[in-house]
């Protein structure tokens, strides 16, 4: 199973399914609660399902999906996939997948990243799904940026990074966008983009092959 460049080298994430380009079928996921106990009018919980880009077909940051906890992350995954036997990330070992390893274990580790928590979940080929919370997404996209190669898939306030290239095109169709803060990377036209958090990122509905 191909694995695709930015996957591999500082993800092996993340694509926005055409978040503009089409309105999401209604979903029958449980609301993930913010620290308020629900998201603002402006945002979407991780676990609703529908979801809207802009009018220009590019990704809008307020139409990103929240997750309050890694639960919710691993419930919105497997409304477009499969996130099984999900264990925290000091419990996962590389054994524990059929093919690749799980991305994040040094970055989590690093406070430059801003990542609260990691878990890691399977997919239905036993290879890794990493989750990320990551509530300061600024801080985040300022160290991919100085990384200059990572990608994901990302939400408003969380981040995942599948290894399998069919997990990464089941995700299409959700509402999380592509991140990435590679210099050389091109978007064909009739994709949408928007500015990351920090300048030199992007968020995009176009998902890169190998």
């Amino acid at each position: 199973m191909r694995n695709r460049r930015a996957l591999t080298i500082g993800f092996a994430l993340i694509a926005l399914g055409a978040l503009g380009a089409c309105q999401k079928g209604d979903g029958d996921g449980r609301a993930a609660a913010d620290s308020s106990g629900g998201g603002s009018s402006n945002s979407r919980d991780a676990g609703s399902g529908a979801g809207a880009g802009s009018e220009e077909g590019q990704p809008a940051a307020g139409d990103l999906p929240r997750a309050a906890d890694m639960a919710s992350i691993e419930y919105y995954l497997n409304t477009y996939t499969e996130c099984l036997d999900l264990t925290t990330g000091e419990d996962y070992s590389p054994s524990d997948s059929g093919g690749g390893t799980a991305w994040g274990e040094e970055e989590a580790a690093d406070p430059s990243w801003g990542i609260t928590q990691r878990a890691v979940c399977q997919d239905g080929d036993n290879r890794p799904i990493a989750l990320l919370s990551v509530p300061d997404m600024k801080k985040f996209q300022t160290a991919a940026l100085k990384d200059g190669h990572a990608a994901f898939y990302v939400g408003q306030d969380f981040a995942v990074v599948p290894v399998g290239d069919d997990t990464i095109r089941e995700l299409e169709p959700s509402d999380l966008a592509f991140l990435t803060c590679d210099p050389d990377f091109t978007v064909p036209s009739g994709y949408g983009t928007k500015p990351g958090a920090v300048e030199g990122c992007v968020l995009t509905d176009y998902v890169p092959s190998d």
